[in-house]
């Protein structure tokens, strides 16, 4: 089994990265673990202090959970995983069974902040993108999946993204065995990966 991190800044291209590994790869290979499931809960908090959530910190993230679940499936064992919406700020009542496969993708803006989740990834990789193309993603995205304002947007760009992108996730990039730059558009940087991953499953065979 092959663990791989995909980390980068929040609207840097790393689910399209991870959409694009996929489609290259042997149907039911692969398994995304995405680190936004493993979200803290915080449902019970007021509307006011949800909109205070620093999503951009490491605190943000319930790791000793996601990390017990990528140790369970590389024991060949399947996970409950966590159903967290933004909206709501709340997991789900509900989980996602989960079954090991050869590949497992863990991808998110803080998954090589720790020490322990990084040490179970056989391939860690950073996505890298120019600060004023992630704040237009973010936008994009913001405004349409998690119903904010533009004025919020800006606002939790300045007041959480930018700082905790300087300082946390920045950072983590020198961690990262390939940075891939311009994302998703990187199609030379999207093929070497895939191709390591397919060596890795012949060897698996």
């Amino acid at each position: 089994m092959l663990i791989i991190g995909i980390a980068g800044g929040s609207g840097s291209g790393k689910s399209t990265v991870v959409k694009k590994i996929v489609a290259n790869l042997p149907e039911n290979s692969v398994t995304i673990i995405p680190q936004d499931a493993y979200y803290k809960d915080n449902g019970h908090l007021s509307e006011e202090a949800k909109r205070k959530i620093n999503f951009d910190h490491p605190s943000s993230i319930e790791f000793d959970l996601l990390t017990k679940h990528i140790d369970l499936l590389m024991q060949n064992k399947p996970i409950e995983m966590p159903i967290y919406s933004y909206l709501t700020c709340a997991r789900s009542k509900e989980t996602i069974e989960v079954q090991p496969t050869k590949i497992i993708i863990v991808e998110g803006i803080l998954i090589l902040t720790n020490p322990e989740l990084r040490e179970r990834f056989g391939i860690k990789v950073f996505v890298d993108a120019d600060a004023d193309e992630r704040l237009i993603r973010i936008i994009f995205r913001d405004m349409q999946e998690r119903g904010r304002s533009l004025q919020q947007v800006l606002s939790h760009y300045s007041d959480f993204v930018k700082p905790m992108h300087l300082q946390f996730i920045e950072p983590s990039k020198r961690y990262a065995d390939i940075i891939i730059p311009q994302g998703g558009r990187n199609y030379i940087a999207i093929d070497i990966l895939t191709s390591k991953i397919k060596m890795n499953l012949n060897d698996q065979k």
